[in-house]
């Protein structure tokens, strides 16, 4: 099933992501939990070698041109990559103009052999782990996701492993959404070890949102979902994919600003943890508001805390105490960034306590219908009392609405004829957030009370 392909900038993601709403639902749901996904070595980190894409490509392997009848695969999975997925062509970006113009830029003599560039942009792992066949250029390769083959591949061919087995000899997990989401936002939001600070995004990299449900929705899919499939793996729903990538992007932003290397630059913090359309816009749209969970002044740019507000929202459902416990540490960490460096790596450092263990938590977790209708009530309510005047924040407000409303209509909690309803009111909620420099809080905060009388019907 094709659901069109991954194209750079929100709007057009979300965009895709709707026509996706109606169709057919989200492909979010199709990946499944697996217990060993937060020991997982990244494959970028592991010590296996890669063999480069030469060895997926077979027309017997995953390099069929059509899908094979009778196959538990589809056989053209690299075919699909190669022609539809973006990741194959993330090499060939650093030698457009733009990357040359963000190399001039950043005083490099070129963005095809940088390393910060090469690290996202190429499943760069470490000489001494590529094969004879393995080439840079190809991209953010099979391997880049899947893992180094060298171990996997010969007992993968020959059908002898199950999933788990194949796992244990370095496949990556990629359809456990724990695991997913920690492969995703290494690149997406970055890692100790590889990190698009503001200085980069200053030289002309684009801004780099990220809701893990959603994007996964716009993957090209090289994957059919049957009686095989479930047999060989889990199905995870997408409100708990949702929750577990809101989880992991929060734990995310507070180890960077708990890392003395990531939270400076020079005598500025590091400008990327803060919202980026607080500076960014122009000065005739007047749109500060004040927020009452950040206790901020207007004059003060607040950090980018869309994915702590979806968090809350989550966990205050699951347990109402606890989620006042983060509201407040939130509400500390907004206030410390007007008493230095210190304070808001002790803030941090305070509500990654909080968040961390919740990631177990939500890998394990499985949301029934009063859990799910709470869920939309709460994003709908923190929208209505103005918590998403920031664009980021109603960014993600309206791909979790989506996530959430998916995942009622695949389990049954809702019919066509209400899912429907819902869409075509929702539908506002994307116009309002199509174009970020013509974001209007008030249009959005409309359309989010037209969605909670449609939720008041129920």
């Amino acid at each position: 099933m094709n659901v069109g392909t991954k194209v750079s900038g929100t709007s057009r993601f979300l965009r895709q992501y709707r026509g996706l709403l109606l169709a057919v639902g989200t492909l979010a749901a199709v990946f499944g939990l697996a217990g060993s996904a937060g020991a997982q070595t990244l494959p970028q980190n592991a010590s296996d070698i890669h063999l480069g894409v030469g060895s997926c490509a077979g027309s017997t392997c995953h390099g069929a041109v059509t899908p094979w009848r009778n196959s538990t695969v589809l056989q053209n999975e690299y075919v699909t990559w190669q022609t539809k997925d973006t990741h194959a062509k993330a090499y060939a970006t650093l030698l457009n103009d733009a990357s040359k113009r963000i190399a001039k830029n950043l005083g490099l003599p070129n963005a095809h052999e940088a390393k910060i560039c090469l690290d996202c942009h190429a499943n760069n792992v470490s000489s001494n782990l590529r094969s004879k066949t393995f080439q840079l250029s190809d991209g953010v390769s099979c391997e880049a996701c899947h893992g180094g083959a060298v171990r996997w591949l010969g007992i993968h061919i020959s059908g002898v492993a199950n999933h788990a087995q194949n796992v244990a000899a370095g496949m990556y997990p990629t359809e456990d959404p724990l695991a997913r989401a920690k492969l995703c936002m290494s690149c997406h939001m970055g890692t100790a070890d590889k990190f698009v600070t503001h200085k980069i995004m200053g030289a002309g990299h684009p801004r780099m949102p990220f809701e893990l449900d959603t994007f996964t929705a716009t993957q090209p899919a090289h994957y059919r979902i049957d009686d095989d499939y479930r047999a060989r793996k889990k199905v995870a729903d997408p409100v708990t994919t949702w929750a577990i990538g809101q989880a992991v992007a929060v734990q995310t932003t507070l180890d960077g600003l708990t890392d003395p290397k990531r939270n400076r630059q020079g005598i500025f913090p590091e400008l990327v943890f803060f919202d980026c359309h607080a500076c960014h816009h122009p000065m005739s749209n007047v749109r500060w508001e004040a927020r009452a969970s950040t206790g901020l002044g207007p004059g003060v740019p607040r950090l980018a805390d869309a994915n702590m507000i979806m968090l809350r929202i989550i966990v205050s459902q699951l347990e109402p105490a606890l989620g006042q416990r983060m509201l407040e540490q939130s509400r500390a960490l907004h206030a410390s960034t007007d008493q230095g460096t210190e304070a808001v790596a002790a803030a941090a450092r305070n509500l990654r306590e909080t968040v961390t263990p919740l990631i177990a938590r939500l890998a394990q977790q499985r949301f029934d219908a009063p859990q799910m209708n709470a869920l939309l009530r709460g994003v709908l309510r923190e929208g209505v009392n103005r918590e998403y005047v920031d664009y980021a924040a109603a960014e993600q407000a309206t791909m979790a609405l989506s996530a959430i409303l998916t995942a009622m209509r695949r389990a049954g909690h809702i019919d066509e004829a209400k899912f429907k309803a819902y869409n075509e009111v929702l539908d506002r909620a994307y116009k309002a957030v199509e174009k970020d420099e013509e974001f209007r809080p008030a249009n959005f905060v409309a359309a989010l009370n037209a969605l909670d009388q449609v939720a008041s019907r129920n």
